[in-house]
């Protein structure tokens, strides 16, 4: 759905989004779940943005009117009024991970906090559905996770890795030819974060296990 890079370098398939206005018109949920449906089934129009987010029709012309002042979306050509259709602009969306502008910091927080919560969202719903799914997926998913003693350059490391290994399978979104028979769309979530409630040990360290 979106995709935080970290890489500053200027990517042509990416929306990098800076200023403190554009930060917090794209935290609305609605205006996420949007750009994520444009880039995996649009081109489409408002009428369709309806029916996939259970909003009204103004509604969603409103918000992709919005999208689109700060380049997110576009029409697409053809059609009138609300029947016009949208596309996403670009693969991905990006915004700054540290800023010394206090303005911007605030509104990257709020943007990062409000797809955390359709992250968490979206993993409810797939935990409480995927008893729909064939063994073969519910076998193949991943629930999880790992505390690791790590320093911020092996944190930055392993996280080039992951991306490097998820790289080779993002062809396949522009090119429906690429994928094979049984692929299914499939929320690769990738989050790590230094604790810092962690309980301290005797010897000063933070202790503690997965969950």
């Amino acid at each position: 759905m979106v995709e935080k890079k970290h890489d500053p370098t200027p990517n042509p398939r990416e929306t990098r989004l800076a200023d403190p206005k554009a930060l917090r018109a794209y935290s609305h949920p609605t205006r996420i779940k949007l750009v994520g449906m444009l880039r995996r089934e649009g081109p489409f129009t408002a009428t369709r943005a309806a029916e996939l987010t259970g909003e009204s029709v103004a509604s969603c012309s409103y918000h992709l009117r919005m999208l689109e002042k700060y380049g997110l979306v576009e029409q697409a050509g053809g059609g009138q009024g609300r029947e016009k259709p949208w596309r996403a602009t670009t693969a991905y969306t990006s915004w700054p991970e540290y800023s010394e502008d206090p303005a911007v910091a605030e509104a990257a927080t709020a943007l990062s906090v409000a797809v955390a919560e359709l992250y968490f969202e979206q993993t409810i719903k797939a935990i409480e559905s995927r008893h729909l799914l064939p063994r073969v997926w519910q076998e193949a998913e991943a629930f999880g996770d790992s505390q690791l003693y790590l320093t911020a350059g092996e944190l930055a490391d392993l996280r080039a890795k992951l991306e490097d290994l998820v790289r080779p399978y993002e062809v396949r979104n522009d090119e429906p030819a690429q994928r094979p028979e049984g692929a299914r769309v499939v929320q690769f979530m990738r989050m790590a974060f230094a604790l810092t409630d962690q309980p301290k040990g005797r010897d000063g360290d933070g202790r503690g296990g997965s969950a």
